[in-house]
């Protein structure tokens, strides 16, 4: 036995410390009884060669270990706290005399565990079934969401072919205009997805159905006075993004009022996607947006540049009908699928909800229109400052394509956050809090490397990338820094969007919300500041306000989070 405990070495020390244990639980010596049945007289010592346990790789641990091991050989006394050398006591004093160096240990070790615990397991080929079921959530999400992106960029790479930076200026400012009224009122589709996966984890169908006839009919009544808005007044939504005399305005305006057709529809087709992700169906959506999508590329060159010269093309307000009118065909759909899933019953469309029952919706959704509202101040205070720079709209025109870019990568983010607003409250609905955070532990992980995946691609495709969006020099020069700046905030965004979308899984809306306000806080700092006048600088601003998230996301899952461990709980 002494051989077996020299042999070990530093890198052997848990196993060492298994053996020992069950030795000092099966053997029938004198010591053993005592550790297993501790008297007032042998408790001192059991405590501390508990503690000397924990630390089994020191020298010293390791010269009282070989002492208990002689010990209980035959013809050996036992091991007493008598006939312990006290230059072996010594040695380990100052290593294990305390509880609190033996928790404290302990505590390390369970970090080092739970930490391997949530790393993808890359080497059984996605067999593991928490890394399948992320996948196969995740990734039809994406390329759902990657179709919109990408089909915006197709509208930019067309309008960019007429080679006007003032059109790409105007197109960008009323995208900008739309998605901030957009994300204001998409607050309620947000919150339907976690609600939806508890009531389908719970069985509880008529429930998912009372949910998504609620988020429909509030969505539909926020639509219709959002493209009132739009279409009515494009001026006063596009000042907020356009300076007084933009010369952008001309051909902001008339695409500004054509994309607004569009609100109702989005906002359908948002709920429609909220309940399908709830339902943990993420290929439906994919096909929709595939069909509907597609008759977007078709319809782009046809509709901006015209089918001949006797049917002349619209321009840039081209690209806007052909957006509307496939997210028109997308509501649509979704309104049928929905219909055909018995989600929705006309019944409970044509009448408001009662107020009991999207109270809860109301009050938790208040919480993410706050932050949805941060978010449109922040990017609202950015693009305006970029359409300011030059009135030739040169650096507006990159900034929105630089925009564009960083967004189709984005969207990949949010499938990770969506993937975990809808994993993680479906676990620990069916099996409690430690699936749950195990299940976010692996979403974290899987975030972080999908963060890095993207921030590399998009930096090796730059150089084809940039001069397919614009033929104008001086805006494909424009481009490039800032293009490599939001490389780097796709890395950023890894832990940010997986922290973000626990939060909305787990209902913690207003810390979310406060800590978003406190990140666009540092964003418009910086945008008022010196950095603030180049565009270099609002990238930077923008990923000092990404920095602080993910700090603040990461920071709140593993402290204050509802899936902390409580005081001495264990991970399972």
């Amino acid at each position: 036995m002494c051989t077996l405990h020299t042999s070990l070495d530093r890198k052997t020390g848990g196993l060492y410390l298994l053996v020992l244990l069950l030795i000092i639980t099966t053997n029938e010596c004198s010591f053993g009884q005592a550790f297993l049945h501790p008297s007032p007289l042998t408790c001192s010592y059991s405590q501390r060669t508990l503690n000397i346990i924990t630390r089994a790789n020191s020298d010293s641990g390791r010269t009282l270990y070989q002492l208990y091991a002689n010990s209980n050989t035959v013809g050996n006394p036992p091991l007493s706290d008598d006939n312990i050398p006290e230059s072996s006591i010594s040695n380990c004093k100052e290593e294990s005399n305390t509880d609190s160096n033996t928790e404290q240990s302990v505590a390390v070790i369970r970090k080092r565990e739970r930490f391997y615990a949530a790393q993808p397991k890359l080497k059984a080929g996605f067999d593991d079934p928490t890394d399948s079921k992320i996948l196969k959530t995740a990734i039809p999400s994406m390329l759902n969401l990657a179709v919109v992106p990408i089909v915006n960029s197709v509208d930019t790479f067309w309008v960019g072919r007429l080679g006007i930076a003032l059109a790409l200026a105007g197109q960008a400012a009323a995208n900008q205009a739309f998605f901030t009224l957009y994300f204001l009122v998409s607050f309620l589709p947000t919150m339907t997805a976690p609600l939806i996966a508890a009531a389908v984890g719970s069985g509880d169908m008529e429930s998912a159905q009372d949910r998504v006839c609620e988020a429909m009919f509030l969505s539909t009544v926020c639509g219709v006075v959002g493209t009132i808005m739009l279409v009515g007044f494009p001026r006063t939504s596009l000042g907020l993004v356009l300076p007084k005399g933009s010369p952008s305005m001309a051909y902001a305006v008339p695409y500004l009022r054509f994309r607004a057709l569009s609100m109702i529809p989005a906002l359908i087709s948002a709920t429609g996607f909220a309940a399908y992700r709830g339902m943990l169906d993420t290929v439906t959506p994919l096909k929709v947006s595939l069909v509907t999508n597609i008759n977007n590329l078709v319809a782009d060159p046809l509709l901006i540049y015209g089918i001949s010269p006797m049917v002349k093309g619209l321009g840039v307000s081209g690209a806007a009908i052909a957006t509307a009118g496939a997210e028109t065909l997308s509501g649509f759909i979704y309104f049928k699928l929905l219909l055909k899933k018995k989600l929705i019953r006309f019944s409970k469309l044509l009448k408001p909800p009662a107020w009991s029952s999207v109270k809860p919706l109301i009050q938790g959704g208040s919480a993410i229109f706050a932050r949805n509202l941060t978010l449109n101040v922040a990017f609202l205070a950015a693009a305006r400052r970029a359409q300011a720079m030059d009135p030739t709209g040169i650096m507006a025109a990159a900034y929105g394509i630089v925009m564009q870019i960083y967004f189709v990568g984005v969207v990949c983010h949010i499938g990770v956050q969506s993937t975990a607003a809808t994993l993680v409250p479906a676990a620990r609905a069916s099996e409690g809090d430690d699936a749950a955070r195990a299940m976010a532990d692996r979403i974290f992980a899987w975030g972080s490397i999908i963060g890095v995946g993207l921030g590399l691609t998009q930096l090796l495709a730059l150089p084809i990338l940039v001069p397919m969006f614009s033929t104008v020099p001086e805006v494909q020069e424009a481009i490039k820094v800032p293009a490599l700046i939001s490389s780097f905030i796709h890395v950023l965004n890894g832990p940010l969007f997986a922290g973000e979308g626990v939060m909305l899984g787990l209902g913690t809306f207003k810390a979310l919300a406060i800590s978003t306000a406190m990140g666009a806080g540092i964003m418009v700092a910086s945008l008022c500041s010196p950095l603030g006048t180049t565009l270099n600088g609002i990238l930077l601003s923008i990923a000092a306000f990404n920095l602080f998230q993910a700090i603040a996301m990461v920071y709140h899952y593993l402290k204050l989070g509802p899936l902390v461990k409580k005081s001495g709980e264990t991970v399972k």
